[in-house]
């Protein structure tokens, strides 16, 4: 695909049963090199209800929000945010859906769409992102975006994921206004 159109916008209702699709469409060999913990994932039922309750809130009222990635109008991924502290920080994961369109620059380009947003909705200070340290992908994207590195070290990252090493990863409300555009 040469050139193809990229957009990002808010995930909507609509959206769920395509987040629902990549969750669980993915291999337990794909989770776990997300760090994804399969006893802890196949309990978690109450994804879809929950992300449609956040869904029902104004956006500065969640205390998850994610953008839809789209590739020549068709949804390919998306970003999101939790652990969301109004005025300072939040937390932010980031998922492109289709191997094939991984390691074309491609997930670089719908970050700078779509964490500008973030900041706007949030009134950040700043964005941390903690990727599985052995998870190259996501690691290589936040680098070459210009996320600093902060530091390597042991925790359980979120509420599927088993204990492992992470990468966290910063970006400030300036460094964010370099190199992003809405």
């Amino acid at each position: 695909m040469e050139n193809p159109t990229l957009s990002t916008r808010p995930l909507e209702e609509k959206d769920l049963p395509f987040l629902m699709d990549y969750w669980y469409g993915l291999s337990d060999q794909q989770l776990l090199a997300m760090g994804v913990d399969l006893e802890k994932f196949s309990i978690v039922s109450s994804f879809e209800s929950n992300m449609r309750k956040q869904l029902q809130l104004p956006i500065e009222g969640r205390n998850n929000f994610a953008m839809l990635w789209e590739i020549d109008g068709k949804p390919a991924g998306h970003n999101n945010i939790n652990v969301i502290e109004k005025g300072v920080k939040a937390n932010m994961h980031l998922h492109l859906w289709h191997p094939e369109e991984r390691q074309k620059g491609i997930g670089q380009q719908l970050l700078k769409h779509s964490i500008p947003h973030f900041f706007k909705h949030f009134d950040l200070q700043y964005l941390l992102c903690e990727p599985y340290a052995h998870n190259p992908a996501p690691n290589k994207t936040l680098n070459k975006l210009g996320f600093t590195f902060i530091k390597k070290y042991t925790t359980i990252p979120g509420t599927i994921n088993f204990e492992q090493e992470v990468n966290q990863w910063k970006l400030t409300a300036e460094e964010m206004e370099r190199i992003c555009t809405i």
